[in-house]
């Protein structure tokens, strides 16, 4: 077989304990989930020669793969924020169908909450204040500041309201509600949504993801692997990447995001339509970040966000389009970079492993197509992965 032409496939996925998770290490959590997601698989870890990961020590992969026992012949350590786990994703895609790998590994794990609790860190995030940076922080620009500045200019230029968005935070509890494992799941409503403490306008506390403790992992293996495990392949159709800005004043136009690129490069490598997929997971640390990636995407035209969220139409239960049907960054974890959470999430519903919040088609029928989009920084970055059923 050409090494070039070999199908890739996600083999094995999991999270490692999440939400409220306070005597651990973020190693502790890597490794948790990664021995789930080699169980999952049935693969034995000896055949893992591909591994990737950011966010943690000095040399990410290097001391995680030590720390797991693996010595891969294969590493990324590609770190974009959100976005990482999407561009790895695509990134490992490349490296199996080229030959370079056979099985690849990607795992993250996080405390963030944990450390906050214990006095570890702070709730702020400061990416620094060297390069281009330097021209904000002296102002007090946070990366909240940037989500909401962009926010309101949709709302300014577009008319979407601050009920639209809030819409996005409802429909993602009422998603977490039926998963088991969300950190929130009690029902909300728009007016709690509206009425809490604002955080920067136009976002109030529910607008923002909430903060957890946890881990996920991830095993693409090429196709001759997949034959040797125990679960059905999710096979990757097809990715893109993009990255657009380094501060906020490069960015051209705050209502479109990056994933305006990434989104239309996975589709047409996939060879399928947005409107062809059965649900979407979308990187969602505020929920503007939802509704303009379903704009970019294709699900609707460029302003009509506002609209299309509205209705229930995110709703795993009978929505037009199920996203984020875990709960998301909102409602169910986010420990950080949460962009791996997604591709969990997106093979689970596509393997039909998803219980009460499975998706099914208006048939009945399991999802055939799903996507997956991550963004990083202040929507400076995108991945997007295109994943099909068998």
């Amino acid at each position: 077989m050409n090494p070039g032409s070999r199908k890739v496939a996600v083999v094995g996925v999991a999270l490692s304990d999440c939400g409220r998770v306070t005597d651990t290490t973020p190693y502790a959590l890597h490794a948790q989930a990664a021995r789930r997601a080699l169980a999952d698989a049935g693969l034995d870890r000896a055949r893992v020669d591909g591994f990737a990961s950011a966010g943690l020590g000095t040399l990410a992969p290097v001391e995680v793969a030590a720390h797991l026992g693996l010595h891969p012949t294969w590493v990324d350590s590609t770190s974009v924020g959100g976005s990482t786990w999407e561009v790895m994703a695509a990134h490992a895609a490349d490296a199996i169908a080229a030959g370079h790998a056979n099985a690849v590994l990607l795992v993250y794990g996080s405390t963030a909450r944990a450390d906050i609790r214990a006095g570890r860190r702070t709730g702020d995030l400061s990416f620094g204040a060297r390069g281009p940076l330097q021209f904000e922080v002296p102002y007090g620009h946070t990366l909240i500041a940037k989500y909401a500045m962009a926010a309101r200019r949709h709302m300014i230029q577009y008319g979407t309201t601050t009920e639209q968005l809030a819409q996005v935070a409802v429909q993602a509890r009422a998603n977490a509600s039926l998963n088991p494992d969300a950190m929130y799941r009690t029902p909300i409503t728009t007016d709690d949504v509206l009425s809490g403490p604002l955080i920067a306008d136009p976002f109030t506390k529910l607008h923002c993801c909430l903060r957890s403790d946890g881990g996920a992992a991830v095993l693409l293996a090429a196709e001759e692997y997949a034959r040797d495990c125990r679960t059905a392949p999710v096979r990757i159709l097809g990715t893109g990447e993009y990255v657009s800005h380094a501060s906020m004043s490069e960015w051209e136009d705050f209502t479109v995001s990056p994933a305006a690129v990434s989104g239309r490069l996975a589709f047409e490598r996939a060879g399928v339509r947005p409107d062809e997929m059965d649900f979407a997971e979308i990187y969602d640390a505020f929920t503007y970040m939802t509704l303009v990636t379903l704009e970019d995407l294709g699900f609707c035209a460029k302003g009509e966000g506002g609209a299309f969220v509205e209705e229930g139409r995110l709703l795993t239960r009978g929505g037009r389009l199920p996203v984020n049907t875990d709960g998301g960054g909102l409602s169910a974890q986010h420990p950080g970079m949460r962009g791996l959470f997604l591709l969990v999430e997106a093979v689970r519903q596509l393997r039909g492993e998803a219980g009460a919040r499975q998706v099914r088609t208006p048939a009945g029928d399991l999802p055939r197509l799903g996507v997956a989009s991550g963004t990083g920084g202040w929507f400076c970055s995108s991945g997007t992965v295109v994943l099909g059923r068998g």
